[in-house]
């Protein structure tokens, strides 16, 4: 649920200050038995106070949007641009995220969008192959965090809940989007162009085929603005090699694309002046089976070459970090051994990097993550969504903690970077505090425990290339 500050092309120094900045979205309110208070208060959750979008109920569970009532939208404003775009042949399609100028960060409308464009593909017999790409320097910066901080901050946290749920249930149904479907395959590719972080990651680390570039950059750096690594990532980071996955989840550090495919988080590097040949080769294709994909996409990658300060090449001491019991732990033998290595050179700087992050980051969230990232390493995509599901619900709840607005606050709205966690320090961060994240809100408080449709989970297995 993050989005980021990446508008131009190299961003190994772009920070998060614009995650989610003047996000707008669909203006959201149940058609039936609410009163004037609340459909304002919606209104205003969604940042658009001068729309109405006729009869949208968001009750969770299944993809797409419920009919109740008076359908259509009433625009008081300017008409919104297409923020999700389809194109292609009989066969082949390209689905285009069209939001550039906010980072392509995923609001409620473009999942909305997303799902029903996927679903629609999916059902169509004559569909073989879906191109998924962004417009932009950015692929997808994340989720639109300020469209659930206005609902936590009005009371509306079922509300932000349930919307959510649609973008987790997006994610579940791309991961399984590779299934032969009427006696077909339908293979996905994702030409990640351009930051990928939080929500983006969630949307397409799970895909067929994940095509990077040297444009490419991943993060979840939920934990500097009071969450942590969601949309699946226990899943895909806890498969990474050793525990590469705590380390880019409690530090939000970054890797570039040819990271990504030498740790397993993408399937290939295509230079970016051939991203257009390479899509022109897909639209050509007679044949759409796995192997003959995989053929079309080998002939334009090209070698990964590390960087010499790649933490790659430091695997072995990732491991002795981040494989402790506990953040406590992790943090204090990073400590010590900078403490040990007061003139280290510059190969070191990722351990005070490390660090930094970690001691600015929300202390409660970094021990959920932890725990978050170690259950999944057994358990299924299914299972690491219903949690992230409950986990976001006490977030919004602010059953245990306001971090999630207050990291809002401190890194995106006043700027001062100077959150005010509450715990303020891991040691205050009892394991109870933890396991609340855990468990079931009472369904009378508008909560529903997330529904996923019946659909096989065909394993995609990360391959490090390392």
């Amino acid at each position: 649920m993050n989005s980021s500050d990446l508008g131009h092309s190299t961003v190994e120094e772009a920070d998060i200050e614009e995650i989610g900045k003047g996000s707008t979205s669909a203006c959201l309110f149940r058609a039936e038995g609410d009163s004037e208070k609340r459909r304002q208060s919606l209104r205003w959750c969604s940042g658009q106070e001068s729309a109405r979008v006729g009869g949208l109920s968001v009750a969770g569970g299944g993809v797409g949007v419920e009919k109740a009532g008076v359908a259509g939208v009433r625009a008081e404003a300017r008409a919104p641009a297409i923020e999700v775009l389809v194109e292609g042949n009989s066969h082949v399609r390209t689905v285009i995220l069209n939001r550039p100028l906010k980072f392509n960060a995923l609001n409620y409308q473009m999942v909305l969008q997303l799902s029903e464009e996927f679903q629609k593909l999916e059902n169509d017999p004559a569909v073989k192959l879906v191109i998924v790409k962004a417009n932009g320097k950015v692929f997808c910066a994340g989720g639109d965090v300020i469209e659930y901080y206005r609902c936590s901050l009005t009371g509306e946290w079922a509300l932000a809940t349930q919307i959510y749920q649609k973008q987790l249930t997006l994610d579940y149904l791309v991961a399984t989007y590779t299934m032969p479907l009427l006696s077909k395959f339908l293979l996905e590719v994702f030409l990640i162009n351009g930051a990928v972080m939080g929500g983006g990651a969630g949307l397409s680390m799970n895909a067929r085929y994940r095509v990077v570039t040297e444009n490419t950059v991943f993060a979840m750096p939920e934990a500097a603005i009071g969450y942590y690594p969601d949309v699946g990532a226990s899943y895909f980071l806890s498969k990474l090699p050793g525990f590469l996955g705590e380390y880019l989840g409690l530090t939000g550090a970054r890797l570039n694309g040819a990271e990504m495919v030498a740790c397993g988080l993408a399937t290939h590097f295509v230079r970016s002046k051939n991203l257009i040949l390479l899509e022109k080769s897909l639209y050509e294709v007679d044949v759409v089976e796995p192997n003959t994909i995989q053929g079309i996409i080998s002939k334009y990658t090209q070698p990964l070459l590390l960087k010499e300060d790649s933490v790659l090449h430091r695997l072995d001491v990732i491991n002795h970090f981040f494989s402790k019991q506990t953040v406590e732990e992790i943090l204090s033998s990073l400590v010590r051994i900078q403490h040990e290595h007061e003139n280290a050179t510059l190969k070191q700087e990722w351990i005070s990097k490390s660090i930094r992050s970690m001691k600015a980051a929300s202390p409660i969230n970094l021990k959920i993550f932890l725990m978050s990232v170690r259950k999944g390493r057994f358990e299924p995509l299914e299972e690491c969504l219903i949690r992230d599901s409950r986990i976001s619900a006490h977030s919004l709840r602010r059953t245990v903690s306001n971090d999630s607005l207050e990291g809002v606050r401190g890194t995106l709205l006043e700027k001062n970077y100077k959150p005010k966690w509450e715990p303020s320090k891991l040691e205050l961060v009892s394991n109870d505090m933890v396991v609340t994240y855990l468990t079931k809100i009472p369904e009378i408080e508008g909560w529903k425990e997330l529904q996923l449709p019946p659909r096989d989970m065909h394993e995609k297995a990360l391959r490090a290339k390392l």
